[in-house]
């Protein structure tokens, strides 16, 4: 818990030093030509305030998981193993159907793949450094990086089965 602390604090110090630059830099390209009063439109890129307005069916993430194949029906055996590994590796973390230190499971299913599901489960560090949906995660829980506890595929796979049965 201490290491966490500590690296949850030097992010944050290290991301307030990043976020101080060269104030000239900014004033060069803001600097208007005399005698063009034209108005011109600049476009600004929009980005979402929120991992709900992410949904993006289409991301399957990074990482070993390529494909996912659901049965029309849960598997209640597989789920029941699911819901195991969660009560012991996530619930820390994660409760079913609320947001706690992480975002809830209920639902995720209508907001993520079951790839990108399995890959955050499977492979955290490398989501939060280059997914767009983990790294707004990360924002929307002040920080606390998902921990990886070494699940094997079959054991996230159970999770992700798991999942399909939170109402």
């Amino acid at each position: 818990m201490k290491k966490t602390l500590k690296t949850i604090a030097l992010l944050f110090v290290l991301s307030i030093i990043a976020s101080c630059g060269n104030s000239e830099k900014k004033d060069e390209k803001e600097q208007v030509k005399l005698g063009d009063y034209s108005k011109q439109e600049t476009k600004k890129e929009v980005k979402a305030t929120s991992s709900a307005d992410m949904i993006d069916m289409s991301n399957k993430g990074i990482g070993p998981i390529k494909s996912v194949t659901l049965a029309p029906e849960v598997d209640q055996a597989l789920a029941a193993h699911g819901q195991e590994v969660y009560n012991k590796m996530c619930t820390a973390c994660h409760k079913p159907t609320k947001k706690f230190i992480g975002p809830a499971p209920i639902g995720v299913l209508e907001r993520r793949s079951p790839e990108w599901i399995m890959n955050m489960i499977l492979n955290p560090e490398e989501m939060i450094a280059k997914d767009p949906i983990a790294k707004q995660l990360l924002i929307e829980s002040n920080m606390a990086v998902m921990a990886n506890q070494n699940l094997t595929e079959a054991d996230a796979r159970a999770v992700l089965e798991y999942f399909r049965t939170i109402k």
